[in-house]
């Protein structure tokens, strides 16, 4: 805990709490809705809590019994120490997106930050055993998207999730980290230094207690946490029986988008992916088609930068963004400048702004993303 990030208010009876036996995220969610408030659920007797729907007396005199096992003061300290907040679901810090799923996890450990933008945020997992290619195209997704804005959300386990918050961090964008254990631990321990990496300019964060080893059960909870953190779940490469596959089931059941990039059919690394999309999941292998699937996120950011746009003169070479409150990199404020309302070839693009024909793409996808401009045929290009 810090005086920028101070735990939530009565989180020590949150701790006690979720540490109860029998207490799950939904047996909690059922607990707090018909009591109030976590101290007020301590406070009931066995009789009373087995008076809620789907907790039978059993589970009632389990919760009872042990609710006061967990050493608040003990988990507390050692959050401190390590640098480490606590939020609770009633926090309005806690992640908006992450609210609105059936099972949300009661507490949150959070070493980093958590902030309004993180809600834009996208999920790319896949296999830990993954192959260069794989890992190249997570690294270069999750770049432009981090880029234009959005918060990449993954595992940090190999392969996949780390080339994916590489990418991240190389764009200087958002990343957050869901690990399967306390973050006391780092798992894989390789990750020492991407872990603190995260954390400086994103978060790294777990439902579980502080000490909590990597233990295998640990996972499957983990992945409905980054399907519901993020707005889309993108898998590339993903095995038959990939834990990729759990965070996309989870990502269909919170009415999430699932999208998925085909691999080689003759592949272990795409057998998981690729029958995703045969069972309907949305085929990307270019930006493009994540912006098609997450279409309703640009409409609405053109729609934020569009309320000046009624006080302004309909004159053809006028913009309708004010390019001020976009924060564009200095390339893409260049690339905007150069587009009109008349379609412009890229060529003639970095021409006229003296880029590097990379710098020049790289900021055009960006600016596409962002709902700025849009591309026509012919390699031509215009402002929206």
């Amino acid at each position: 805990m810090s005086d920028l990030h101070p735990n939530s208010p009565d989180i020590e009876k949150w701790l006690k709490l979720a540490g109860a036996n029998g207490v799950g995220p939904v047996t909690f969610g059922k607990l707090l809705n018909y009591f109030g408030s976590a101290e007020s659920v301590l406070g009931a007797s066995a009789y009373e809590l087995s008076k809620v729907e789907g907790i039978g007396h059993h589970t009632a005199e389990k919760i009872s019994a042990s609710r006061d096992n967990t050493n608040t003061d003990a988990e507390i300290a050692l959050a401190e120490k390590l640098g480490v907040w606590i939020v609770h679901l009633q926090d309005e810090r806690y992640p908006a997106q992450l609210k609105l799923i059936y099972d949300p996890p009661p507490v949150l450990y959070v070493k980093g930050t958590l902030i309004e933008a993180d809600n834009l945020s996208v999920a790319i997992v896949g296999s830990r055993r993954c192959s260069l290619y794989g890992s190249e195209q997570a690294s270069r997704f999750a770049h432009i998207l981090a880029g234009a804005g959005f918060t990449i959300c993954s595992g940090m386990a190999r392969g996949i999730d780390t080339a994916a918050h590489q990418g991240a961090l190389a764009a200087g964008g958002r990343t957050i980290a869901v690990q399967g254990c306390g973050l006391a631990n780092v798992f894989p321990p390789e990750n020492k230094k991407l872990f603190e990496s995260i954390a400086e300019s994103g978060a790294c964060i777990s439902e579980l207690p502080l000490r909590y080893e990597p233990l295998a059960e640990n996972f499957p909870p983990r992945n409905r946490i980054i399907a519901g953190l993020s707005l889309g779940t993108i898998v590339i490469e993903a095995g038959s029986n990939s834990g990729a596959l759990h965070t996309a089931k989870s990502a269909l059941e919170y009415n999430r988008e699932v999208m998925a990039m085909p691999g080689k059919i003759d592949s272990p690394l795409s057998r998981g992916a690729n029958r995703l999309i045969k069972q309907g999941a949305k085929l990307v292998d270019c930006v493009d088609d994540i912006m098609e699937s997450l279409g309703y996120i640009g409409d609405k950011i053109r729609g934020h930068v569009n309320q000046t746009a009624d006080s302004l003169t309909a004159k053809a070479e006028m913009p309708l963004f004010d390019i001020a409150q976009l924060n564009l990199s200095a390339s893409e404020k260049s690339v905007y400048e150069c587009l009109h309302s008349e379609p412009v070839h890229i060529e003639q693009v970095i021409t006229d702004s003296q880029l590097p024909a990379g710098s020049v793409s790289a900021s055009i996808v960006s600016l596409r993303l962002k709902g700025l401009i849009k591309q026509l045929p012919g390699s031509m290009f215009v402002r929206r």
